[in-house]
């Protein structure tokens, strides 16, 4: 028998003289609010005391609200999640929050769940089983269900729930996509029915619940069009929402995330039935959902990206330095992409370079990049305009003597940086860390040129820098633990994934992607079509093929990245013969309109069939002699060995570091839980015959690295091997 649940002591119950009970949420274990098994348990004693109070006259009205500064409740415990094993596991942990929050929804007084701060998952699940909900106007409120992005869904009743009070298209766009509202957007979706100044938040949702008792009960949720209405309260309305909604998740997903698709179906047949009907279709799906893969997979990321929060590459005890006022020279699309992340997030820039129009264009870059924004509705304008006015720009160095940051964003060739970083360096004061965004050259190469280059690190962004989540981290052998810290700080003010590496060429990321574009290469050689080639990676789960990630990168870019590479480990990552033909060309990929390619306005036309000839090709009849399975063998086989060489030279500090930069930084099918969780599925015993298959004859280009030969004689796995520090 298993032991009996230790009740929390949070949430505390107090009912004052008006007969207000007010249940608080503090757990005094945790930064944040969880619903744990025994917090659950713990507010279903207290609902139990409340209707005792309510039978004795002493209870007219029910509060939620949370004890801690900056949130409400952010979901159910993400640890139980991971640990359920089986369907009816799963199920049985859905029922019984359905229950208790069932207990909630029928007390007989007026409720209110008072959202200041994060209130996500089960927190938001529980604001819905109340009367009524209000938030209040604090950047940090915000409300979602973002279990979709566990692989599960809202299972404790808001699948059910969310639909009834918001419409169907309303309830669609939140629980599909994990989105979170702030205050005011949830008040415009109906979700809460107030929102109020956050320095009077306590004080006016107690005053809100005292006018529902006083003066009796208000209309709640979304108010919508007449056709809309119309068209969701009928079943053919519904079947239609529905069916537009399946064909987004299925172009968006493939088919290969079985959560969204789940979702509409418990929606669907639980549309015009009872609760109780909904609240058994959620339990069963959530069974399901909880026990898969695809699950587990997702909640394994999740633990990497907290992972990541902490640094599992920083040096021990290292103290992050402050960045308020930050610089970046080299005015060109990065620079004011950086210029314009770091304005968002409260800090003063300062823009040098040596050309008025370049500054000019990155000032104008930002501001198009705060229009999106607001256009949006991320921000106000007046929220935009603020922080358009932290950024500043010119061709000299005024100000930079009072910075704490610099980031280099010039030109990617190792002389220009050098000169550049030097005489940045005597434009700043002692205590400013420099750093360069670089994505394939040597760190401590230039740390030379530098009086002090224990104040020197690699911060590399990924282009789109608005939408690329991922920054690498490079700490050079004579960068500080401080300076690494306070990189690795920024970064996560910023809203980034930041990921510590050691230097070396190309880093992680554009070190894996290395052979595998350069093995999409060898491919084509070999016959097969471009359209195999990118199909067999995107059916794997990719978002593009490797071509069409060339034309992305941009030809020039990927063939400067590929010399490195070439230069730094020889043979084995010589570059494919088409590849250098297609170099020499004058194509560059999307930016120049033709690359495998061809593009119109920036969208891409299908592939150009010229391209074969330029590249000494013929034009492959069908598509090519090579199997798609074979195709996508390879061109995964080549990631992974080249993964094990990042961890035998030390680069990355895990295995979860690795996956966490390949997800983040290329898109690489968070389903599938990461590059080497993929192998770990595999079994390094399976690669290396593979590999060792191919290695026959492919030139030795997939001789199997002695990091994966070491592991498959031991029978040990990457995340055996490597796992995060501290563990």
């Amino acid at each position: 028998m298993s032991e009996p649940v230790k009740l929390s002591p949070s949430p505390y119950l107090n009912v004052d003289e008006e007969g207000i009970a007010q249940i608080r949420f503090n757990d005094p274990s945790r930064n944040a609010n969880v619903l744990s098994e025994g917090v659950m348990r713990r507010l279903s004693q207290v609902i139990g005391e409340i209707c005792e109070g309510i039978e004795a006259g002493k209870v007219k009205g029910v509060l939620i609200r949370s004890g801690k500064p900056a949130s409400f409740i952010v979901g159910a415990d993400i640890d139980a999640i991971a640990q359920v094993e089986s369907p009816d596991q799963g199920a049985l942990a859905a029922r019984l929050g359905q229950t208790i929050y069932r207990e909630l929804e029928l007390l007989p007084v007026p409720t209110v769940a008072a959202i200041h701060g994060a209130c996500m998952g089960g927190g938001t699940e529980m604001g819905l089983a109340c009367r009524y909900r209000v938030a209040s106007d604090h950047p940090k409120t915000r409300i979602g269900l973002p279990e979709v992005q566990l692989g599960i869904l809202p299972a404790w009743g808001g699948t059910t729930r969310l639909p009834r009070l918001i419409g169907l298209q309303g309830a669609l766009d939140l629980i599909l996509t994990g989105k979170k509202l702030d205050g005011n957007r949830a008040r415009k979706a109906g979700l809460v029915e107030a929102v109020f100044p956050h320095p009077i938040f306590e004080e006016a949702a107690l005053d809100f619940l005292r006018k529902r008792i006083a003066d009796g009960p208000i209309p709640t949720g979304a108010s919508s069009p007449l056709p809309i209405r119309l068209l969701e309260a009928t079943p053919p309305g519904r079947r239609i929402i529905l069916s537009m909604a399946r064909k987004k998740v299925m172009a968006q997903t493939g088919g290969n995330y079985p959560a969204p698709l789940r979702i509409l179906e418990v929606i669907g047949a639980s549309a015009g039935r009872s609760l109780e009907r909904g609240f058994e279709l959620e339990a069963e799906a959530a069974g399901e959902l909880l026990a898969s893969g695809v699950s587990k997979n997702l909640v394994h990321i999740f633990h990497l990206q907290e992972a990541s929060k902490k640094g599992t590459g920083l040096p021990a005890g290292a103290e992050p330095r402050k960045v308020d006022r930050l610089g970046v020279v080299g005015a060109g699309v990065m620079g004011g992409g950086v210029a314009q992340l770091a304005a968002n997030h409260g800090i003063q820039v300062r823009v040098k370079d040596i050309r008025h129009e370049a500054v000019g264009q990155a000032l104008e870059h930002a501001q198009g990049l705060f229009r999106k924004r607001v256009e949006r509705r991320r921000m106000s304008e007046r929220e935009a305009e603020q922080a358009m006015e932290r950024i500043s720009g010119g061709i000299d160095y005024s100000g930079f003597g009072s910075l704490d940051l610099v980031v280099e964003a010039v030109v990617e060739k190792m002389e220009v940086k050098r000169a550049v970083l030097a005489e940045v360096e005597g434009k700043t004061s002692p205590g400013c860390i420099l750093t360069t965004n670089t994505s394939t050259l040597s760190v401590d190469a230039m740390a030379e040129a530098l009086a002090r280059p224990e104040n020197f690190a690699g911060m590399h962004f990924f282009n789109p820098v608005d939408r690329m989540p991922l920054v690498e981290v490079i700490a050079g052998a004579r960068t500080s633990p401080e300076a690494v810290a306070t990189v690795h700080a920024l970064c996560l003010r910023m809203g980034k994934v930041p990921v510590v590496v050691r230097d070396g060429p190309g880093f992680l990321v554009n070190r894996i992607l290395g052979p595998y574009l350069n093995e999409a290469g060898h491919l084509l050689a070999e016959g097969a079509s471009i359209e195999v080639i990118d199909r067999a990676a995107t059916r794997f789960g990719l978002p593009m093929g490797p071509l069409r990630l060339i034309d992305e990168i941009g030809i020039d870019v990927m063939r400067h990245a590929g010399e490195v590479l070439h230069q730094a480990f020889g043979q084995r990552l010589e570059p494919a013969a088409p590849l250098v033909r297609l170099g020499d060309t004058k194509r560059l990929g999307k930016k120049g309109g033709s690359g495998f390619y061809r593009y119109e306005g920036g969208k891409e036309q299908g592939v150009d069939p010229t391209v074969y000839g330029e590249m000494g090709l013929s034009i492959p009849e069908d598509e090519g002699p090579i199997s798609i399975d074979d195709v996508r063998a390879r061109l995964i086989l080549a990631m992974i060995n080249e993964a094990a060489r990042v961890l035998e030279d030390g680069i990355a500090a895990s295995a979860g570091d690795v996956d966490l930069a390949m997800i983040m930084g290329t898109g690489f099918p968070p389903f599938r839980g990461g590059l080497l969780r993929f192998a770990d599925d595999q079994h390094p015993r399976t690669l290396v015959k593979r590999m060792e298959g191919l290695a026959v004859t492919l030139s030795g280009r997939f001789q199997p690295a002695p990091l994966l030969k070491t592991l498959a004689a031991e029978d040990r796995e990457f995340y055996q091997a490597f796992p995060d520090p501290g563990k």
